[in-house]
């Protein structure tokens, strides 16, 4: 039974979730009141529990990236003091705060780290998926990755173009030109349009680009294992601190090649040239992915920029490229993950990517350009069926990494399977579910589901009353009268760990704009940007949960997405 339903099962979870929320906020009170207020009160304590839990990751997580980036300007000012002359010329000296961090950290433990760094063997190759994105955003982004020290001794490009887009060779050899001199080895690749069994999208370019990269790669005498793939958006702004921190992780684990590096993402490229809301709707995308790196299990999920070796793409397949991998980033992690039978892992990564917010001329077409990207992005929803089917499907075997291991290692290949495997694969598929169902269900729930429940079982006009005061549990029962005024309380908490977050992100907000991206003075976010979360309902309806439910919904009938980027306006000028 399982091995015929169990995949038609798992696809009906998504949907099943958001039409059952949606049911609930009417019905629940009228057909099921006693059932309906305990699920209430379990439903939202597991949502405040989370959101309390997230509050403490975060925090944990902004003081690591803090950290680093101080531990890392330390030393640049120390070795570097050029770069951190006074405006008289002469190097600035260290301050009462770097003196502190001097000590924390002992300087020769840092010197320790940058020998790793200068002395890494890998060779970091940045796989720039785009589609009729701006040159000049292009151009933009391998710029700074062109700035870094080590660029011309160990940095490859691929610029992964679509066959599709017009004029899509003129941009690719404008863009090598302008860096043939820059880097170790600049590729340009073109993803073929229609392939079969393929969906048009980031996946399917990264996995065309990732195997023809690599293998020209190998063409040019770069040794397999010393490639590492870092897969980007156009937009990715990454500080070379982020590189020296991925050769400190490579180095420093037993199994390099089982690792997926995960860095957090940050939008403070043009976050004021767009709306409030996109504003707002971006910061907290940002804090979530910030406070899943925190996790002690190594089952950090990667979004937008990450980076795996050669060696671990190879073992896996690559990626997916049909329409049920169209969340990349998640879908190559988990499997990642299950192909290697829990033996792949997370390595955070505690240096910020800097992206772009999607931005597009005027207030209600910016607004419009931020919709279409959430609905791309939360139709991601598909690996909901992939991890329940992947974890209890028939597929779920404890040997489907023995046939990516070479002969003479299948004798050995239980040392990478974890005792915790199957405790790892129940977390991952919380984990998922949460990503994906609290979505389509918080919204309607957190703001609905207690007014419309007032409202049916204590109308404000006999005439509207639809229960009998004998069917009402709240009347008539002691325990259902204190579990709804507990539930009443809950919800009103619910918003605080979100504020708690997002006082946080303001702090370290603006000490990653001040000591890492150097801007100046003028381009700090100050408290009065506080004024931004007004909008956080709309945007929360909005970008969240209208999109995410659709997505649910549209999995009864799958169909081909159009390939729609998110709309960017870039100029040379735009930070």
């Amino acid at each position: 039974m399982s091995k015929v339903l169990l995949p038609s099962l798992c696809e009906l979870v998504a949907p099943g979730v958001a039409i059952t929320a949606l049911l609930l906020l009417p019905l629940g009170p009228i057909l099921i009141p006693r059932f309906y207020l305990i699920f209430l009160f379990v439903y939202f304590t597991f949502f405040l529990y989370t959101q309390i839990n997230h509050v403490f990751k975060f925090f944990i997580t902004t003081k690591k990236i803090i950290h680093n980036i101080r531990t890392w300007n330390l030393h640049q000012k120390v070795n570097s003091p050029d770069t951190f002359s006074t405006s008289s010329g002469s190097a600035s000296p260290l301050t009462a705060r770097e003196r502190i961090i001097a000590d924390e950290n002992n300087l020769d433990d840092v010197e320790a780290s940058l020998k790793i760094y200068e002395d890494s063997h890998y060779i970091h190759t940045f796989i720039i998926p785009n589609y009729c994105e701006p040159e000049a955003l292009l151009r933009d982004t391998i710029k700074r990755l062109a700035n870094h020290r080590n660029a011309r001794r160990c940095y490859v490009i691929l610029l992964a173009m679509e066959g599709s887009e017009a004029e899509h060779e003129q941009k690719g050899d404008n863009l090598m030109n302008y860096f043939k001199n820059s880097f170790l080895h600049f590729i340009v690749t073109v993803h073929p349009p229609n392939l079969p069994g393929e969906s048009r999208g980031k996946g399917a370019n990264v996995a065309y680009a990732a195997r023809t990269g690599c293998t020209e790669l190998l063409r040019r005498g770069v040794e397999r294992r010393q490639i590492i793939l870092t897969v980007s958006d156009s937009d990715s702004a990454i500080p070379e601190l982020y590189v020296k921190e991925v050769d400190r992780a490579l180095t420093a684990s037993e199994d390099p090649y089982m690792l997926l590096l995960t860095p957090p993402i940050f939008f403070s490229r043009n976050s004021f040239d767009v709306p409030a809301a996109v504003r707002v709707t971006d910061i907290t995308w940002s804090a979530m992915v910030m406070s899943n790196l925190s996790n002690s299990r190594g089952l950090a999920f990667p979004c937008s920029t990450y980076s795996l070796s050669m060696v671990l793409a190879e073992r896996v397949g690559y990626w997916d490229t049909d329409a049920d991998s169209v969340g990349e980033d998640l879908h190559m992690w988990l499997k990642c993950f299950f192909k290697t039978d829990g033996a792949a892992r997370s390595a955070p990564i505690f240096v910020p990517i800097n992206l772009t917010n999607v931005q597009a001329d005027g207030y209600f077409n910016n607004m419009y350009a931020r919709y279409i990207q959430a609905t791309r992005h939360y139709n991601g929803v598909a690996d909901v069926a992939y991890t329940l089917r992947s974890s209890f499907g028939s597929s779920a075997r404890p040997s489907s990494l023995m046939s990516l291991l070479p002969t003479a290692d299948v004798a050995k290949s239980s040392m990478y399977i974890s005792p915790y495997y199957w405790l790892d694969k129940l977390i991952v598929c919380v984990h998922v579910l949460e990503a994906h169902m609290i979505p389509a269900t918080s919204g309607w729930l957190m703001f609905a589901a207690v007014p419309v429940m007032q409202l049916i079982l204590f109308p404000p006009f006999s005439f509207l009353a639809v229960v009998e005061p004998d069917s009402n549990p709240i009347l008539v029962s002691e325990f259902y009268s204190t579990l709804w005024n507990i539930v009443k309380i809950i919800t009103v908490l619910l918003p605080f760990p979100l504020f708690a977050t997002l006082g946080i992100y303001e702090y370290l907000h603006r000490t990653v704009d001040r000591e890492l991206f150097r801007k100046a003075p003028a381009e700090y976010r100050t408290w009065r940007n506080a004024l931004d979360y007004i909008s956080l309902p709309i945007a929360a309806w909005m970008f969240m949960t209208l999109p995410s439910t659709l997505a649910c919904l549209k999995r009864l009938v799958k169909s081909e997405q159009e390939y729609i980027v998110a709309k960017k306006v870039f100029t040379e000028d735009a930070m």
